[in-house]
This record gives C-alpha cells, structure tokens and sequence, in this order.
C-alpha cells in the first residue's frame, strides 16, 4: 500500500493548477482585448480616410476671368463682388437674390458664396482617400495632369465648418448636416425629458416600494424581456401609437401650433422622441434598480430608525447614494438611442430635408438616417460626407460620455469630502 502524498505536497500541486488555469485565462483576455481595439482601430482609420484627402474640383466658368489680370477672385471686395454678380447674372436671378437681401447691403463672404454657387458652380470630378493622398501623392498629380484638364487638385477636409453650418443639398460641395444635427439634438432632448423621470421614478417604487409577489415579479421579469426587444418593434410601435392613434397631439394640430411642412400623420420630433424614449426606458429602469439595489440597507434602516418616512428615505439618502451610478446607465441608454436608425425610419423620418426642425412638432431627420442616405449614394464624394458625419457622430458620443465621467468623479469627490 502506497502512502498517500503529504498534505503540503496536494495543497502545492493544486495551487500549482490555479495558476496554469489563470494564466491561460489572462492570455485568453488579453487576446480579445488585443483583437477588440484591432477592430476598433480599423473602423476608425476607415473612417478618418475617407473623411480627408485630395479632390479634384473643376468649375463651369474660368474664375481668372471674371477679374483683371494678376487678381484672384478672393481678393475682391464686395464692390467688386457686387459688380461682378451685376455683370454676370441674369436679371431675373439678380432682381431676385437683390429682393431677398439688397446685394449692396451683404457682406464680402456672402457675394463670394453667390458667386461661387451661381457663376462659378464648381463640381467634383474625382477624390482620393488620405491613405492615397500620403503615399501616392505623385501619382496623383500625374494622373491629373495626364487625364483631367482644367481641375483645380486641393486637399479637402470633409469635417469642416460649413459641413456644421450648412443644410443638406444634391451639391456635395455645399451639402451639410445642420438640420440633420438639430434634429438629433432636438430628439435627444425630448427622450430625455421623458424617459429619465419616468424611468428613475418606475425603479423607485419597484425596488423601494413594490411587494416582492407574483405579480411584481412578473413586472420585472419583462421589464428585463423588453431590454432586449430588436429596436425596430418600437418604431413599428410608436408608428400606430404615436404617429397614428395620437396624430392630432403629435402633430401639435390639437393645440394649433402644427408646423408647416407636417400633416395630420404626426411624422414629427415629438412621436421620435416618444419612440426612442419606450427604447431606453427599461435600460434605464433596469440600471436604476441596479443602482439602488447597491446602497447598503443599514442606510434605510438608520435612516427610519431616526424617525424618517420611507420617501424621506429614498429622496435623501437612497437616490443621493446612487445618483452617480443611475446617471452613467442613463447616459449609456442615452447613447444607444442618439445612434438609432431603424425605429426612427419606420416612424417615418425624412431621408432628405433642406429645412432646419424648430420644434417638436417638426418634420425632422438625424445623423444616422443622414449618415445612411450619403453612404447609399453611388458618388464618391457622398461617401466622404457621410465619413464627416461619422466623425462629428463619434465626437458627440465621446463628449457625452466624457461629461458623465467627470461628473461622476466630482460627485464622488464631493461624497467622499463630506463623509
């Protein structure tokens, strides 16, 4: 009979085994990291190349003579604008544009935009990524000269401030994504203020008030189901809600302030952001009472024990003591819903629109669904919008969330300076 290993001996080899098991799991981790930020940065090279690079813009009309010789177009004041518009354009064109804004009354950087869009009416003939721009940039120069003639080759950055402060166009050079912004910001906006309250307030009474029997249990349980609902089931939800059973408030026909442009279908800012805000509502209910499960219960009991009310409780202990957790969920949810396209779609954004939305009541279009309308485009150059438009998306999530960060932290500091 063999004697059995001493007690030190199976203790070693089993610590031993531990370790072999978590180190292959730590390389096992590190590699999906590795992979993960991989393909994150391949998106986003993707995207920065094609938001930048050469373009090769010819114009109808020769910019060198519409001025004296030796002069450039951009070196005229705006007399010389002014008489160069007078000189150039019809007369009806001109009678119209001098009845909207006296031409004389404009400003130099307005009569170089006429000038630009009505006498010169530049058009893109060709564009190269920056990948292409950097290391073939000879190449280029001999392609152009060999194979376009009269094209003016410029390095073009497609993020830029008119692609901020311009509304959408079928010129690509004069396209923008100012309504398409607004709209995301005025859609945001709302599915805030209605899914934040309502979302905090349904987690308080089901994790500080609710009874735990079936029939509460039963409300979690699909609360938790509906979290994982495919997003364009609410769209197809706020369509026959929303846009349809409740046209007349949605559309703002029912207080007379319907926008012009709307119909009685209530497609509007209002009926998105109430979709949106059915999407994120169980996130937010669900990080809520996450948050709130959190707080020690020696917090409520201390707190009752002196004397105060559970509402007491929940408003000065309870919702303090998670704020900072319940807010970074929110702002989680809050993301998710500002890159949504599917349910805005079915709601029945527009794909294209030149007015800017003003209100809830508004036609309206986002950045996704701009995104998606430039990228379905044959044309080069609408691809390179749409990569500008990803630029501007990504820096707007970035700063939402680094808001949050902050605030989180300067909430814990100040917790933690009071304590």
């Amino acid at each position: 009979m063999n004697p059995s290993p001493p007690i030190s001996g199976r203790l070693d080899s089993r610590l031993e085994e531990r370790r072999r098991k978590s180190g292959r799991w730590r390389i096992i981790f590190l590699v999906c990291t590795i992979v993960s930020v991989f393909f994150l940065a391949a998106l986003l090279a993707g995207i920065v190349n094609q938001a930048f690079g050469y373009v090769l813009v010819q114009t109808e009309e020769d910019p060198a003579k519409l001025v004296p010789e030796g002069e450039t177009l951009s070196e005229q004041d705006a007399q010389g604008l002014s008489s160069i518009l007078q000189e150039r354009l019809s007369r009806r064109l001109y009678r119209k544009l001098d009845t909207e804004a006296p031409l004389a009354e404009r400003s130099r950087a307005e009569l170089l935009g006429i000038s630009d869009a009505e006498i010169l009416k530049p058009h893109v003939i060709a564009t190269w990524s920056l990948f292409e721009s950097i290391f073939f940039k000879p190449e280029i120069m001999e392609s152009v000269v060999r194979d376009y003639q009269g094209g003016s080759l410029q390095f073009r950055s497609w993020v830029s401030a008119s692609l901020l402060s311009s509304s959408q166009s079928s010129d690509p050079l004069r396209s923008g994504i100012r309504g398409a912004l607004l709209g995301s910001l005025l859609t945001i906006l709302f599915t805030i203020l209605f899914a934040l309250p309502l979302g905090v307030a349904a987690a308080v009474w089901l994790e500080e008030y609710a009874r735990d029997n079936w029939l509460n249990r039963v409300i979690r349980t699909n609360i938790y189901n509906l979290a994982g609902v495919p997003s364009i089931i609410y769209g197809m939800l706020g369509l026959a809600l929303f846009v349809r059973a409740m046209a007349p408030l949605t559309s703002g026909a029912i207080f007379g302030v319907q926008s012009e442009g709307t119909s009685l279908d209530g497609r509007t800012v209002l009926s998105a952001s109430l979709s949106l805000a059915l999407l994120i509502l169980p996130i937010i209910i669900i990080n809520a009472q996450e948050a709130m499960r959190a707080v020690p219960q020696s917090l409520r009991q201390s707190s009752l024990a002196l004397g105060a009310t559970r509402w007491q409780t929940v408003w000065h202990h309870v919702l303090p003591a998670s704020a900072d957790r319940i807010l970074t969920g929110a702002v989680l949810a809050i993301s998710r819903a500002l890159g949504e396209t599917a349910p805005l779609v079915v709601v029945g954004a527009s794909t294209f629109l030149s007015m800017d939305p003003t209100g809830p009541f508004s036609k309206f279009t986002t950045l996704p669904i701009q995104i998606y309308q430039w990228s379905a485009r044959p044309q080069q150059e609408f691809r390179n919008l749409a990569a500008g438009a990803i630029v501007v998306l990504l820096v707007m999530l970035l700063s939402l969330n680094a808001s949050v960060i902050y605030m989180r932290a300067k909430y814990s500091n100040k917790k933690a300076a009071s304590q």
